[in-house]
């Protein structure tokens, strides 16, 4: 007998235990099934589970469950991101706590002890997506760092090097002055910022009292001016154009030159043009052939090696000792003493106030310095054009696809990839460099040397190269280096292309796009064929979950709470395509309802003896309420399959909740209680074996969202062995014939049933007090199909009698239209009628004043425009229930009147 309630914790560890022993997750490409592939996005190896990770993996799970039981060899590859700067970060700061450094450890003992705790710390996050029931093939489990990974990034490095689509420029990167690395653009994080716009005038050579005025949020890069730009439009500059200005505080005569970059409409219209120090202006520079001067080192420090020619000087302007005291000082020093200094010497205009977007490091909190400096490139503007030819093809299908554009927009303006990163713990790239500065790309460096003597004509020792790789750049091989590429595998030839991705929006470009292009250049077919890209969780009010705002939601916590099985349905229910997910532990609760409700459905059908029945034959069901259910059923199963085959998370789990809850539960059962003890033996068997027969069907249908609810239930009821529900097949949609006629007689009893219950909820009849009802206008189809449900309509409406109307409406009578049918029910001697009326008008008076309210707020112009989107949305939603309110208070008033 099953318990009296659903105890997760007792169930969720011992299944998965069960599952994972029987090899339930693995693929078996030996059996000769239609493969289905899905690569997890792997999550860093220091990370912990957060909800975006619940959102992506149960999205991912759900599929790959549900591809299982259709009959797929199904492929979910788990694996670890070695994550170089979050890895690098956790254990520096451990050496750190020990009073040690990585620069006193020496690299080769700092990376062995990053293997360390690797081995020991690392890897929590694959325990919790276990506590998710995330079904991933773990054997097959991989580590971007793992010898064969390595292995495969190495030889795309080596390959797209002699290609001639990787090489070294000196461009500007986003850098990290605390670790002293370029950075991805991912890892960057803009912050609004109250600071200053600083106005200095810089004097224009050759004309006394002339001076053009720039607006600038960073004086302290100053030093490294190469021009001063202004719009070529900008008729308050254009005789300045190609005249020289003199920097203040150095006396460098540099440029006015015409740059659609400068906007009139901001601050002056000039702008200083520091090509070093701002991507920006690194730009204008390119297009203007300027100098680049670096001023600020590699821990964001006054460095005046460029600009060491200037300090000796002496033309009246610039100011050489002061420039020399500024050596060594940080950023924020060196802007206070510029600042100043410009003040005392009348070249500073005005300070303003200024808020404005600083860019700062997403691990660590550094603000991010644009730093010139000399990096490893993939040129992935030529590998772009196959990953864009293969989504205009159809090859590769973006859901929703609107997401397209961004991916084609992104594309198409594509820069030089940064690959390189100042770090030790990572892919170490494989170059290796001559006395001369040679450079020599290698798989080892065995390979390396050999290629250094035949171009040196001599054995000649080389230095490696001391940075390692992006940590995108081996993410990008995760379709194909995790299924044996480079060599040519069974597992590769069979997974790969994969089936569908399902990943978050913010990672089209540094993840998707890369993976398109790798895949194309390396596989000549593209890595999957569908995109699924989800929105963001975000909290019930939507807005973004943060740790300052402190609206986070440890997904953890929430499985501890309220299980597994409910946040997973939740977040089902809650994914639709185009659109964010707003959760809440209210939202997680009430779907845990929903766990309840099935779980007590399960236990009154076995109190009332419903059992599997092996031979049952769904044509051959006789009664009306049997053949209806059944034909709900397969209606609902086939609602639930199109669902998930277009990626509509929401639809399938609402169709699954609402038979469940609303047809079987409410309806079905409700109906069945008489007949699970009456006389009729047969019918009686029938119908158990019916509730049987549905009964298995929903949990096949939910397996893939709930399946440790529905295994448990599964074994339980004899369907099959504890742990076989996950390979049980998939439901067929097969209703009965001609069971058009049941459903009608069925969903006309439901229509009846619910027309009196709204009336007794709107007079106020207490539930305790049961009343007649009279038909007038009934059909003989009608009457036969009430007189044969007559005891359910008694019961479940609480209906003293029914019969057919003599002579005229009684006074004080309630009429409702059902079909062609009109119900009457005598409300005399039940309700005070006209206190009745009074309250329904009170509460419509008041609903229509809240409608009014909604309808102003959301009418003012003022409000729509500054309030943030989601409390208009907020609002909208409100006065659609407002108004939903009204109709039902007028509906119900028009009744008694």
């Amino acid at each position: 007998m099953l318990n009296k309630t659903f105890d997760p914790a007792q169930t969720e560890q011992h299944l998965y235990t069960l599952w994972e022993s029987q090899r339930a997750f693995s693929a078996r490409p030996e059996s000769g099934k239609k493969p289905f592939t899905i690569m997890i996005p792997p999550p860093n190896v220091t990370g912990t589970l957060h909800m975006g990770h619940a959102l992506t993996m149960t999205l991912q799970d759900t599929l790959v469950r549900w591809k299982r039981m259709q009959g797929f060899d199904t492929l979910w590859q788990p694996g670890t991101d070695h994550a170089g700067i979050a890895t690098q970060m956790v254990v520096e700061r451990t050496l750190a706590a020990e009073g040690k450094t990585r620069q006193a450890l020496g690299r080769d003992a700092f990376v062995e002890r990053v293997w360390q705790w690797k081995e020991e710390s690392g890897g929590g996050i694959t325990r919790q997506l276990r506590r998710l029931g995330a079904s991933l093939d773990w054997p097959r489990e991989r580590f971007t760092m793992d010898e064969g990974l390595s292995r495969a990034v190495r030889e795309v490095f080596v390959s797209l090097y002699r290609d001639g689509l990787i090489y070294r420029d000196r461009r500007l990167v986003n850098w990290d002055p605390v670790f002293r690395s370029a950075i991805s653009d991912l890892e960057v994080e803009s912050k609004d910022v109250a600071g200053n716009l600083w106005y200095i005038r810089y004097p224009v050579d050759g004309a006394a009292d002339l001076s053009i005025t720039v607006a600038t949020t960073r004086p302290e890069t100053m030093l490294g001016d190469t021009a001063v730009a202004v719009h070529p439009d900008d008729e308050r500059y254009a005789g300045l154009i190609g005249k020289f200005v003199r920097l203040p505080l150095t006396g460098r005569l540099i440029p006015i030159v015409a740059d659609t970059y400068s906007d009139p409409e901001k601050g002056t219209g000039a702008v200083k043009i520091t090509p070093a120090h701002d991507f920006n202006d690194f730009e204008v520079g390119r297009r203007h052939n300027l100098p680049m001067l670096s001023v600020l080192d590699d821990q964001a420090c006054v460095m005046l090696d460029e600009i060491s020619d200037e300090l000796c000087a002496q033309d009246g302007l610039s100011d050489p000792a002061f420039v020399q005291s500024l050596s060594g000082l940080s950023r924020e020093a060196a802007r206070k003493a510029i600042v100043a200094q410009l003040e005392e010497t009348g070249w500073l205009e005005k300070i303003e106030p200024h808020r404005h977007q600083v860019p700062h490091a997403e691990r660590g909190g550094a603000v991010i310095e644009p730093r010139l400096t000399t990096q490893w490139y993939c040129d992935a503007g030529k590998l772009a054009p196959a990953a864009m030819e293969a989504v205009t093809s159809g090859r590769t299908n973006f859901v929703p696809k609107q997401w397209e554009n961004t991916f084609f927009a992104w594309m198409r303006d594509i820069q030089p990839w940064c690959i390189s990163r100042q770090l030790w713990w990572g892919h170490r790239i494989p170059a290796w460099y001559g006395p001369d500065g040679h450079v020599f790309v290698a798989h080892d460096e065995d390979d390396a040397l050999a290629q250094a003597a035949q171009h040196y004509g001599q054995a000649t020792p080389l230095d490696r190269d001391e940075d390692v790789l992006d940590t995108w750049f081996s993410s990008a091989l995760w379709p194909f280096s995790t299924l044996g590429w480079p060599d040519k595998t069974a597992e590769l030839d069979r997974y790969y292309p994969t089936d569908v991705l399902v990943t978050g929006f913010d990672i089209i470009f540094f993840w998707v796009a890369r993976m398109m292009m790798m895949g194309q250049h390396f596989m000549g077919d593209v890595p999957f064929r569908h995109v699924f890209i989800h929105g963001l969780v975000r909290d019930e009010h939507g807005q973004k979950m943060s740790k300052s705002k402190g609206n986070g939601i440890d997904p953890l916590e929430l499985i501890e709470d309220y299980g597994a099985d409910a946040m997973r349905f939740t977040i089902c229910a809650l994914t639709g395509i185009g659109r964010d997910v707003k959760l809440g532990r209210k939202r997680v609760e009430d779907y845990r309802a929903f766990i309840t409700k099935l779980w007590n459905a399960a236990r009154f059908c076995e109190m009332n003896g419903v059992a599997p029945q092996p031979d049952f034959d769904p044509t051959t069901v006789q009664s009306a309420l049997g053949r209806w259910i059944l034909a709900e059923v397969a209606a609902t199963t086939a609602e639930a399959t199109k669902a998930l085959e277009n990626y509509r998370f929401d639809e399938y789990a609402l169709t699954c909740y609402r038979f469940v809850w609303n047809k079987f539960c409410d309806w079905f059962l409700e109906f069945a209680k008489p007949v699970f003890t009456s006389d009729d033996a047969a019918q009686a068997a029938e119908i158990r074996a019916v509730a049987a027969h549905v009964l298995g069907t929903i949990l096949r249908l939910l397996q893939p969202v709930i399946p440790f609810v529905t295994d448990t239930l599964w074994q339980e009821f004899g369907f099959g062995a504890e742990g076989s529900l996950i390979n049980a097949p998939w439901p067929d949609p097969v209703a009965p014939e001609n069971a058009q006629d049941a459903c009608d007689e069925c969903e006309q009893i439901i229509r009846i049933i619910t027309a009196i219950r709204t009336v007794r909820s709107e007079m106020n009849i207490p539930p305790s007090r049961t009343a007649p009802v009279l038909l007038r206008d009934a059909s003989p189809l009608t009457q036969a199909r009430i007189e044969r449900w007559s005891e359910s309509v008694a019961r479940m409406a609480r209906v003293s009698e029914i019969a057919s109307l003599a002579g005229d409406v009684p006074r004080g009578a309630v009429q409702i239209i059902v079909d062609e049918t009109t119900l009457i029910l005598p409300l005399e001697g039940l309700v005070d009628l006209d206190a009745e009326k009074n309250r329904l008008q009170k509460e419509l008076a008041k609903a229509s004043d809240e409608v009014e309210k909604t309808e102003k707020k959301l009418g003012n112009e003022n409000f729509v425009s500054r309030a943030k989107p989601e409390i208009v949305q907020e609002m909208r939603d409100r006065l659609e229930s407002q108004r939903g309110e009204c109709e039902r208070l007028k509906a119900a008033l028009s009744r008694l009147l």
